[in-house]
């Protein structure tokens, strides 16, 4: 006899021998100890997820002699002429190959007829969703009324290609994926059947090249055992398989973080020596950075696919950087990946790509930058304050004004008296304090002074001034404006560049604005901010295209004061609207 491959050898013949679809089984077992199997069931799922096994499992139970039965017994005539494939009241068609109306038409005579010798008439199409339009129609009447002894299953991996018509009158199973645990766990039990040793790690990237498919990783392992003798260590798996070793990639992802050009190409330059598949390789370098971005969010350990090894060094390699910067890097090995598909020079599209992103260095957020930045400066040592001293004759009583009244005049800059205003509100008071020594008469010795009303426009710089020495990256941005006007209680701000004003836009930050306005110049306005983008200056930021927005925020002043207090460069700027 002909040597049968493992996809053959170890094909489910009971319910319980099929892997992961277990929802799937129960309901199928339930519905034949109940008597509610449907006349036409439709199996769809990705290749090698048991779709046509199942579909030969029901029809061993509908026909067993102990049937119908969930457990058939595998030893009757019927069940041994279905695992051998030589029963007649059995219609397994291809859909590819028959997929027309004439085909169909003869189904349709054909089932006609009652069974030889079973108990029903089985007919199994694989792949339906092949059959024409026409072929679907003239199944349509049969497939809604057929005869009571004939039962349809139908097996498809594309379910939106089958018509909605067809759908409707089919009980419908969607397979799943089957997960690398329970991949691992079955190959590991035929690997003892075959009284073969397979390693850990060359079991798991047999699993991760199944990619859920049981089928397909029975076919790889089939292959790998042909070539290694036991024990089987992850070297045969990647000789064999054609891949790059795992070492490789998980050093070229080291050193696209770590930013060491020279160790990233000449790595490269060593899986191209050995004959990788560029499709292969790009895959799993997308996979070792999946991983690391991963380990970096914490708590996602069931969605890895990796081993111990594998793990522990990609957990110690993500610590090392920030999620900004594996995210960003990810993004643009997915767009060297779309890149390689018309590339005709893949190696050299490999190499710029890397040299690309190693340039982009660590990324920081925007918010953690502006964050350290007010930290920074929150850090900075204050001014002394000057001693003022009194300018009256020496036979009059000094002016001493309070701490925290002197602390705010020497911030806010002072102007003179001539610049007052007669129409203005009356400022605050400031009280006079007699010298030591003179306590009679004190309400006598309280005079009022009035300071001058502070005018927006001549008073700008003053107020910049001030600025700085609470928020300096927002006396920055207002060192930009072109026009400052004040009109119908509002303080109209314009910049020529909508970036100067992109984060002084934001709702918290005009708040923030207003409140320090009223503090020097004593006056209720509502922050109005104009620019090219935004006519009706509340806050609200029209579309524009992003490659110019983020030309015009990486020459920002806040932007460029940052990289010079932190030593660093921007690498990627995503745009977002401000919190309205």
């Amino acid at each position: 006899m002909s040597y049968l491959v493992f996809a053959r050898k170890y094909r489910p013949q009971t319910f319980e021998q099929v892997v992961g679809q277990k929802p799937v089984v129960k309901t199928l077992q339930n519905s034949l100890k109940r008597g509610r199997v449907a006349h036409a069931i439709l199996f769809s799922g990705v290749r090698g997820v048991g779709k046509t096994t199942l579909a030969r499992l029901m029809a061993k139970s509908l026909n067993c002699l102990e049937g119908p039965t969930a457990v058939p017994c595998n030893k009757c005539r019927s069940c041994s002429e279905i695992s051998a494939g030589s029963a007649l009241d059995l219609l397994e068609i291809d859909g590819a190959s028959n997929r027309g109306i004439q085909e169909v038409r003869e189904l349709r005579d054909k089932i006609k007829f009652m069974p030889t010798s079973a108990r029903y008439k089985i007919v199994i199409i694989d792949e339906v969703h092949m059959l024409t339009n026409e072929a679907f129609n003239a199944l349509l009447k049969t497939l809604e009324e057929p005869p009571a002894h004939v039962y349809f299953m139908f097996a498809t991996t594309e379910l939106h290609k089958i018509p909605v018509t067809i759908l409707s009158r089919c009980q419908r199973f969607e397979l799943r994926r089957v997960s690398s645990e329970e991949l691992s766990r079955h190959f590991r039990q035929l690997a003892e059947k075959e009284e073969v040793e397979i390693g850990k790690t060359a079991l798991s990237l047999i699993v991760r090249e199944a990619d859920g498919s049981v089928r397909d990783g029975l076919s790889l392992l089939d292959q790998v055992l042909s070539y290694a003798d036991s024990p089987v260590d992850d070297t045969a798996v990647v000789e064999v398989l054609g891949l790059v070793r795992r070492e490789v990639v998980l050093g070229i992802a080291g050193a696209l973080l770590a930013g060491d050009r020279a160790k990233a190409l000449t790595m490269l330059a060593e899986a191209f020596d050995f004959g990788m598949d560029v499709k292969r390789f790009i895959t799993d370098l997308l996979e070792c950075f999946r991983i690391l971005l991963l380990i970096k969010i914490g708590n996602c350990e069931q969605l890895m696919q990796q081993s111990d090894d594998d793990t522990d060094i990609l957990r110690a390699l993500a610590q090392a950087h920030p999620v900004e910067s594996i995210h960003q890097k990810l993004n643009l090995l997915m767009q060297t990946a779309d890149d390689l598909r018309y590339s005709f020079q893949p190696r050299l599209t490999l190499e710029t790509s890397f040299l690309s992103i190693i340039a982009t260095g660590d990324v920081i957020g925007v918010e953690t930058l502006l964050s350290k930045l007010d930290t920074a400066l929150g850090t900075l040592p204050e001014q002394p304050l000057e001693q003022k001293t009194a300018s009256s004759p020496p036979s009059e009583p000094a002016q001493v004004e309070s701490e925290a009244e002197t602390a705010k005049e020497k911030k806010t800059a002072a102007t003179p008296a001539d610049q007052t205003q007669p129409e203005s509100p009356p400022p605050k008071p400031t009280f006079t304090l007699e010298p030591a020594g003179h306590s009679e008469d004190k309400d006598d010795n309280i005079e009022t002074q009035h300071h001058p009303r502070r005018d927006v426009r001549k008073d700008w710089l003053d107020f910049i001034a001030f600025l700085k020495g609470e928020k300096e990256w927002m006396a920055q941005s207002l060192q930009q404006t072109v026009s400052i006007k004040e009109e119908n209680k509002e303080l109209l701000l314009e910049f020529d560049d909508p970036s100067d004003c992109f984060v002084l836009r934001s709702k918290e930050n005009r708040q923030i604005l207003t409140e320090y306005v009223l503090d020097f110049f004593q006056q209720d306005l509502s922050i109005r901010i104009i620019s090219p983008d935004n006519s009706n200056g509340r806050g609200v930021q029209n579309s524009e295209e992003p490659k110019r927005r983020r030309q015009q925020l990486a020459n920002h002043q806040v932007v460029r004061m940052a990289e010079e207090i932190f030593n660093g460069r921007v690498g990627d700027i995503r745009i977002s609207e401000p919190n309205k």
